[in-house]
């Protein structure tokens, strides 16, 4: 079943605990896994919780150096290890529209100040029983309350193409999403004008849990 094809039933309720995860792009399987709660599940749009501290699955380069702290000439071509870390700082909440290639997702300070908003430009999500796959795309935009964007990883996206993980034909494609993301950004469309930047969690809400089986494969994988 994809983000799409939701008739009302498989829907979560709120408080519902699920994965956010992303697959390799190499294809090898899942990288990156982040266990959430449930917001909001409707046709128009999933919600969820990443709470501060969850802990989480992350990959690193083979010898423990972080992904981002690698020179950009080999970000991408050492071998990789997965980690698992407890998320730092505030909590996150993410919003994903079916279709939308990409995902929202809001950043505050630890005393609920509000920072920005995030567009990860990534494959329209695929659900299952547990959760939500999808790829990241490398490409992403901040968005600021003042409605001022601006394009992060550049640089990230170049060198993807350079060493082949993503070809022309879908480069192009990630950058028509992205700009038809930077329209709903100027036109101020959902979910910018929603208010979610006044959103606060449920306190009684408990940090989800890493299950030990994360990276399981659900039938969509292979269908």
């Amino acid at each position: 079943m994809t983000d799409d094809d939701r008739s009302g039933e498989g829907r979560w309720s709120p408080g519902e605990r699920i994965l956010w995860r992303y697959r390799a792009n190499a294809g090898d399987g899942f990288h990156i896994c982040r266990p959430v709660t449930v917001v909001q599940d409707t046709d128009e749009q999933l919600a969820v919780w990443m709470a501060p501290g969850t802990e989480c699955v992350k990959p690193v380069i083979a010898d423990g150096t972080p992904v981002h702290h690698e020179p950009l000439a080999t970000r991408y071509t050492k071998p990789r290890a997965l980690r698992h870390e407890s998320w730092f700082g505030a909590g996150v909440l993410k919003l994903a529209r079916p279709g939308e290639p990409w995902s929202v997702w809001l950043f505050w300070e630890p005393d609920w100040r509000f920072r920005n908003w995030y567009v990860n430009l990534e494959q329209p999500r695929v659900r299952w029983a547990g959760g939500i796959d999808s790829e990241d795309h490398f490409l992403d935009l901040s968005v600021y309350p003042d409605g001022s964007w601006r394009w992060h990883d550049e640089d990230e996206f170049a060198q993807a193409q350079a060493v082949g993980l993503m070809g022309a034909a879908q480069a192009a494609g990630v950058r028509a999403a992205g700009a038809r993301a930077i329209e709903v950004i100027e036109s101020w469309g959902h979910p910018f004008s929603d208010g979610w930047e006044r959103w606060r969690p449920d306190p009684a809400w408990p940090v989800p849990a890493l299950p030990a089986d994360w990276d399981r494969t659900p039938a969509h994988v292979s269908s």
